[in-house]
């Protein structure tokens, strides 16, 4: 697990968020996806390995309450909270 979490540390200290081939500015299949379970907004969702991702400002946006995000690097998690 520690080489995983080095590659992870690794990757978020030096590439900027659009330089992953991940990246998407709004998450647009997993929005729809959410959407379809019509959640109410306080319920509880968890973003599994989000890294920075715009996720949960979209779901913040869209009025829900509980977000929460997980990641396995805490450089990814650093850069969410300063977007």
């Amino acid at each position: 697990m520690k080489d995983t979490k080095q590659h992870w540390e690794k990757i978020f200290a030096t590439k900027a968020e659009n330089e992953v081939s991940w990246f998407q500015h709004y998450p647009k299949t997993s929005i729809e996806f959410i959407d379809l379970f019509d959640l109410p907004m306080d319920a509880n969702i968890i973003d599994i390995g989000g890294g920075d991702s715009h996720l949960a400002d979209v779901l913040i946006a869209k009025g829900y309450q509980n977000i929460y995000v997980l990641d396995i690097s805490a450089n990814a998690l650093q850069r969410a909270n300063k977007g």
